[in-house]
């Protein structure tokens, strides 16, 4: 790494503990790297007009902060797309121009099929989409991908984008976030200039739609979307989205929309277990720039049993620990390994304590409510007084963390998903037609948040009680 690496890998740092999980993934994980230093700012290229806007209106201000904090010069950071630079500037050294990472369409070229760790847990997804790039339009369209945050989704679907480019480059792949699609047809209606939106979207070969899920109650998005969909499947060209849930389970996106859907085929990621996340930390290593090329196996053991739900903390915690012991002049024990990630493990002991106590909480307060024991609650027992409260205890844990249906299953007696599905979906129903089941509703949530000590309002919406802290 060069200085201005290690500085950004600072800052990245201090980013990771500043904003949630979903931001930095979603923004700054992806930025591994600065692209050069010119006139007191160090450059990085982002994928998209979209990130760096987002960048700039809403973290810029806070990275230029540490980077004065962490740096004796003064220094800017200054955030580019490929478009934007210009080829006659002086780089830091002629190879990194050969290594820019972003490819037409959008597409990180670090994703690939090759550096994808391929386990139990994604065995079958990794199959299908090494066939769907193989023949595209003629295997499964559309792919549709599903798993939790930070399970390979994005490098699956982009792996996908990139072999078919090495295949043939003068095929037009395109990648877009949902976000992204919905600020394209958004400026759309601003500007009137069909004719720009349908030259990007329609005029491709492929499709890449990721976190389709952010689509939800964007109706004439949806409807754009939906026209854009059928073009495209009928002209048999491949298009492959992903999502955090199954299309079944998608929160106010139209039933039509989630139909198509599950016209091709649908595959879930999981969570990798112990072996694997081991085998991912090893594939990180080789391919980071680090002097450090060897890690003990249990140390590597410690790091994956810390962060098991999410590869991309994972991978996050193995920087960290890399660059924590290089700067420092530490060896790699677990000593070290443990006050190099305390940080990062101490918030993590916080959320998880803090939702595992609040779904306690939530269970408590509808079964005291209710007059039944809580062991009832969670119990197997079938008689109407008890099947209502749960049925309530379940929905409001769902509509307030929207934790997976698998998960709530297991704080009612490893109940399957199917069952959890079928009480918030009666719940919800019910909620628009029965006022006595609406005025419990609003009343348990008053009683949680006053143990909360939060204020709260909350609307009616789809899927019930939304809350807003």
């Amino acid at each position: 790494m060069n200085t201005y690496d290690l500085l950004w890998q600072r800052i990245l740092n201090e980013l990771e503990i500043t904003f949630s999980e979903d931001i930095f993934q979603e923004v700054f994980e992806p930025l591994k790297s600065t692209h050069k230093y010119a006139n007191d700012h160090v450059y990085v290229i982002v994928a998209s007009e979209f990130i760096k806007n987002r960048i700039n209106r809403l973290y810029l201000s806070k990275i230029n902060a540490l980077a004065q904090k962490f740096h004796q010069s003064p220094i800017r950071f200054k955030f580019v797309t490929e478009s934007e630079l210009i080829p006659e500037e002086t780089l830091v050294s002629p190879e990194r121009n050969l290594s820019l990472k972003y490819r037409p369409g959008n597409l990180n070229a670090t994703y690939t099929f090759d550096n994808f760790v391929v386990g139990k847990s994604n065995m079958f997804a990794f199959r299908m989409a090494m066939k769907v790039a193989d023949q595209p339009g003629a295997v499964a369209n559309p792919l549709y991908i599903f798993g939790d945050v930070g399970l390979g989704k994005t490098h699956l679907m982009q792996a996908i984008g990139n072999y078919i480019l090495d295949q043939d480059i003068n095929k037009k792949v395109l990648y877009v976030k949902a976000d992204g699609f919905i600020e394209d047809f958004a400026n759309l209606l601003k500007k009137e200039r069909m004719e720009d939106f349908n030259a990007k979207y329609r005029d491709i070969d492929i499709l890449l739609v990721d976190d389709i899920q952010i689509m939800g109650g964007a109706t004439k998005t949806q409807m754009e979307f939906f026209k854009l969909f059928d073009y495209l499947y009928q002209q048999n060209k491949q298009i492959v989205i992903t999502s955090d849930k199954p299309a079944s389970e998608l929160k106010n996106i139209m039933t039509r929309l989630t139909s198509r859907f599950e016209v091709g085929l649908t595959v879930d990621i999981q969570v990798p277990d112990l072996e694997h996340r081991i085998e991912i930390l090893k594939r990180k290593l080789a391919s980071e720039s680090s002097d450090i090329h060897d890690i003990p196996l249990n140390v590597l053991e410690f790091i994956a049993s810390s962060f098991v739900t999410n590869i991309r903390e994972l991978e996050g915690a193995l920087k960290r620990v890399l660059f924590y012991c290089l700067t420092n002049n530490l060896d790699l024990t677990i000593e070290s390994v443990n006050e190099a990630l305390e940080p990062l493990l101490k918030t993590k002991r916080k959320s998880d304590a803090l939702n595992e106590n609040n779904y306690d909480r939530i269970q408590s307060i509808v079964s005291d409510f209710y007059g039944i024991s809580l062991e009832d609650l969670i119990g197997k027992k079938r008689h109407t007084k008890y099947i209502l409260p749960r049925h309530i205890a379940m929905y409001l844990i769902k509509v307030r963390y929207n934790i997976p249906y698998k998960t709530i299953g297991s704080l009612f007696g490893d109940r399957d998903h199917s069952t959890v599905l079928a009480a918030c979906e009666k719940i919800d129903n019910d909620l628009k037609q029965d006022a006595a089941l609406k005025i419990a509703v609003d009343t348990l949530i008053k009683k949680i948040d006053a143990f909360n000590k939060k204020w709260c309002s909350f609307i009616v919406g789809k899927y019930g009680i939304i809350i807003a802290i």
